[in-house]
């Protein structure tokens, strides 16, 4: 989401080509990336190659699944198997950190209307939470199959987002936890908390800066997701309000070893050159890459 390739990008606006984000990410020293739309980044051997030119590994990829509809999981479940033969195309040629596939729940229409307010506007009963953790563990178990380690995010406008939510999920199963500065901010959490919270079983970190104002605007004037990715509410690091020396203290402290993926959600609007579009991102991730220096 940090160039907006996922398919809420707006009708009429031009999405980044993969190329070009990679020479971005290559060239401000990142050396990962995360999977994008299956395909975008090309499959199989093109994968392979285009990671290689870039002298990236991947880090890892969204896999968003209903999981808590029984009928809607199983019919969903080939779009996980395409997924997990992209991460293996992209691992054949056995890089020193294999990729998380990233699992998320699907959510429903109200709570994605509503980020943050869930548990108030379309609440899970515990039958519902049953059908979701017997899911996330046969996602996991076929994840783990074919030889990668799940993790699972907390999204805001899913099922899972509240850090009561987060509680319970993490009680109930045996995946970790990819932890998301950013969409914690959404359900009202702390993210240098959240560290000390579930430090032991965060396996996988986006971070993010978030404008913690814009934010309450947005939620407060009735916004869901697609207006908070449009808002622009997620900047570059220490343009918002996350404590990121604070956060990875924590993360330090904790001894993390996995991925840490940065993340900016934003979209492109139809008013907004590509190339324009491309050259903010690529002064953000800049910006990023100099405050995540000290820990890098």
């Amino acid at each position: 989401m940090s160039f907006g390739v996922f398919e809420l990008t707006p009708e009429g606006a031009e999405t980044i080509a993969p190329d070009a984000m990679l020479e971005i990410l290559a060239t401000t020293g990142y050396v990962g990336v995360d999977l994008g739309p299956v395909g975008y980044l090309g499959r199989d051997a093109d994968l392979r190659r285009r990671l290689d030119r870039f002298g990236l590994s991947l880090a890892g990829g969204w896999v968003q699944l209903p999981f808590a509809d029984d009928e809607a999981f199983a019919a969903s479940l080939p779009g996980l198997d395409d997924a997990l033969r992209l991460f293996d195309a992209a691992a054949e040629s056995g890089p020193e950190r294999l990729p998380l596939p990233t699992l998320a729940d699907d959510g429903s229409a109200a709570r994605r209307a509503a980020p943050g307010s869930g548990a108030d506007v379309d609440p899970l009963a515990d039958e519902g939470w049953l059908r979701l953790i017997a899911n996330v563990e046969r996602a996991a178990t076929i994840v783990r199959s074919a030889g990668f380690e799940p993790t699972f995010h907390h999204h805001a406008g899913t099922f899972v987002e509240s850090p009561e939510e987060i509680d319970r999920f993490l009680g109930a199963v045996d995946v970790d936890l990819t932890l998301d500065t950013g969409h914690l901010a959404i359900a009202g959490g702390d993210p240098v908390e959240a560290v000390r919270r579930w430090g032991d079983r965060i396996n996988h970190l986006h971070l993010k800066d978030v404008d913690l104002a814009g934010l309450r605007r947005v939620l407060g004037a009735g916004g869901g997701m697609r207006e908070v990715w449009s808002s622009g509410v997620f900047v570059a690091f220490g343009a918002g309000d996350v404590d990121l020396a604070a956060v990875m203290a924590e993360v330090d402290r904790r001894a993390f070893d996995g991925w840490i993926v940065v993340e900016q959600d934003v979209l492109n609007g139809p008013d907004v050159s590509i190339a324009d579009f491309a050259a903010q991102r690529a002064e953000d991730q800049r910006v990023n890459r100099r405050a995540l220096g000290p820990w890098t």
